[in-house]
């Protein structure tokens, strides 16, 4: 049987820097949510060869969307919620 999902809702917005440019995020979004809804194609770049990477296993496993917070910890962004005022750089 096959089961239709209600539309989505997004409530409770706030915003966040990503790369130094406010973008609108939604209370329970992942930044790599955020970051893909902004337009951005590329999250990190691969370490061996510096080409752009973006997201792809979407739980954890890979580090292609390793980003930078503002304290210098990289997170993985499919993992990491979105929170008020958080500055995350790319690349």
């Amino acid at each position: 049987m096959l089961r239709r999902l209600k539309k989505v809702q997004r409530r409770f917005p706030f915003l966040i820097q990503v790369d130094g440019e406010f973008v609108q995020a939604f209370s329970g979004e992942t930044l790599a949510t955020v970051i893909l809804s902004a337009g951005k194609k590329a999250i990190s770049k691969s370490s061996k060869t510096k080409s752009p990477r973006s997201y792809y296993c979407g739980i954890g496993i890979c580090n292609d969307c390793l980003v930078t917070l503002e304290n210098g910890t990289r997170v993985r962004a499919c993992q990491t919620l979105a929170v008020p005022f958080m500055k995350v750089k790319t690349g």
